[in-house]
């Protein structure tokens, strides 16, 4: 059996390991002006696979048989969350799917329009009382 395909799957993880490393995971920390820390961190997906098949040599002289296959490899980062390090305390901050429905849509509507709701009532009592 042919050396090839080993050879080429290790040098495919080996390309694998350069692009992603744990920065790829926990990032670069993030240091604001005012002192606020924010650290993102992400998923990664990797795949890979590859195949090969050595052939029968038509020519009598080889020793070898020729080798034909082929590698391939993808990767995926995905943001999932932020920690957000101010004062000595520690948030983390979910990145949130994109809504895939109308109601996921309604659903990620409904606080913000809450708050809207809110502040509205709140200016409207308050010019009443002036």
């Amino acid at each position: 059996m042919s050396q090839n395909l080993p050879n080429m799957l290790d040098n495919t993880i080996a390309k694998i390991r350069e692009m992603v490393d744990v920065n790829s995971v926990i990032g670069d920390p993030i240091v604001t002006a005012d002192g606020i820390t924010i650290i993102p961190i992400s998923k990664v997906s990797v795949g890979f696979g590859g195949g090969g098949s050595d052939f029968v040599s038509k020519n009598v002289n080889h020793h070898e048989n020729p080798f034909g296959g082929g590698v391939g490899a993808g990767v995926k980062v995905t943001p999932i969350a932020f920690l957000v390090i101010k004062e000595g305390s520690v948030r983390m901050i979910p990145v949130a799917a994109p809504a895939n429905t109308t109601v996921d849509r309604i659903v990620e509507m409904v606080p913000d329009t809450l708050d809207k709701i809110a502040a509205f009532v709140d200016s409207h009592i308050q010019k009443k009382e002036e």
